[in-house]
């Protein structure tokens, strides 16, 4: 080849390896390592041991999983990615992922309290806290912690919030109502949201810790829900309560924007195990159910239906894992999105497989039906997600 050509060769290769410098990378693995595998082999065992054969009763009578709360804690998965030096496991997101998925698969009341703990308070703590606050605040031994920012007119648009807060010495006096606080009843303390200035929204936001037993806090009663009946969500009302603050004044919107794209990993991650459980459901049944002279599962229609359950959570769970290990509000707002979806899908899917057993509290597939709905709600709705995916997404191509 001609000295001349190679140059142009070498000095096109140049410019394209230049312009793909500015292109989003792709450096994702579905290869899981031995601490994930680890803790993957921890939880499923578990949760098949401890969780499963329990779900269905705690569901029917909406009893909080205090025992199993406190298990999780002995292993260490109320604290999985603490510093090991506040009592923690150090554990990456991925790990964590993996265990509330595991943990969802055998009981998804369990699943979203470990979740809820780990992802937006425990974590919120771990990395935004003083040594004080850590020495005071961090839970990993079975005690919960709850993630204080929902209001009556504050839910998605959380630059509404109204609840206020303002300086008095060392501390700060909250005063406002919080909507939908999970574990609240049970709660040792809360990460609270409030604004020092309304007329500043969601600049004048601030994070505060509050401990449960502090002087007037009042919790309301407990919402009765459709499904993680054995979780609990209730009001929350602050009254001149004093708190500490987390971070800087005015860095409250941040804050809680970061900790909901980890929020939305641990929904996610819920949602797969929801809809894993849904098939094993739909599977296990279909092995055994005689109809037309045939197993089920050599039914066109009823493989069709296992089919798409399959693929739909294998995606669901890649996406997750990919928004643990590439965390950003684009990647978790997708896999809250697609999982969501696909629990839902997926639990529907197993009702109609099992027919008339599949409406009936005898079976588990009407629980994993209640309980996957509520994934596409709690920690920001669908519609939501979407759009934010849709804003960065059209932030990366320069298309605002």
């Amino acid at each position: 080849m001609a000295t001349s050509t190679l140059l142009k060769s070498s000095k096109l290769s140049l410019s394209l390896l230049q312009s793909l410098k500015t292109l989003p990378r792709r450096s994702f693995t579905t290869q899981l390592n031995e601490q994930q595998l680890a803790v993957q082999e921890l939880a499923r065992s578990y949760a098949e041991e401890h969780l499963k054969p329990n779900a269905s009763k705690l569901d029917l009578e909406g009893r909080f999983p205090f025992d199993q709360i406190k298990q999780l804690g002995n292993l260490g998965l109320m604290g999985a990615c603490v510093d090991q030096e506040y009592g923690g496991m150090g554990l990456d997101y991925l790990s964590l992922a993996i265990a509330v998925e595991e943990i969802s698969r055998g009981c998804a009341s369990t699943g979203m309290i470990l979740s809820i703990h780990n992802f937006l308070y425990a974590n919120l703590v771990n990395e935004r806290g003083t040594e004080a606050q850590k020495e005071q605040f961090l839970f990993t031994k079975g005690a919960i912690g709850c993630f204080a920012l929902s209001e009556p007119g504050a839910g998605s648009d959380v630059a509404n919030i109204k609840t206020t807060a303002r300086q008095d010495g060392d501390h700060w006096i909250i005063n406002g109502k919080k909507s939908w606080v999970t574990s609240a009843v049970e709660g040792k303390a809360f990460a609270v949201f409030a604004t020092i200035d309304p007329d500043l929204r969601h600049k004048g936001l601030a994070c505060f810790l509050v401990p449960h037993d502090a002087e007037g806090v009042f919790r309301g009663k407990k919402e009765p829900l459709m499904g993680v009946r054995a979780a609990t969500a209730c009001d929350v009302t602050l009254s001149d309560v004093r708190a500490t603050l987390v971070g800087g004044a005015g860095e409250g919107f941040r804050i809680a924007m970061a900790q909901l794209d980890q929020g939305r990993i641990g929904i996610a991650a819920h949602a797969v195990g929801i809809a894993q459980a849904a098939l094993d459901t739909a599977m296990n049944y279909a092995k055994e159910r005689v109809a037309f002279g045939k197993n089920l599962t050599r039914l066109p229609s009823v493989k069709d239906r296992l089919t798409d359950m399959s693929i739909l959570i294998e995606t669901a769970r890649l996406l997750t894992y990919r928004a643990a290990v590439q965390v950003s509000t684009k990647n978790s707002a997708m896999a809250k999105y697609y999982a969501g979806r696909a629990a839902t899908a997926a639990a529907d899917h197993a009702v109609q497989i099992l027919g008339g057993r599949g409406l009936s509290t005898e079976y588990d597939a009407e629980r994993h039906y209640r309980d996957a709905r509520g994934t596409q709600i709690y920690g920001g709705v669908t519609d939501i997600q979407k759009r934010l995916v849709g804003h960065y997404l059209l932030k990366e191509h320069d298309a605002l």
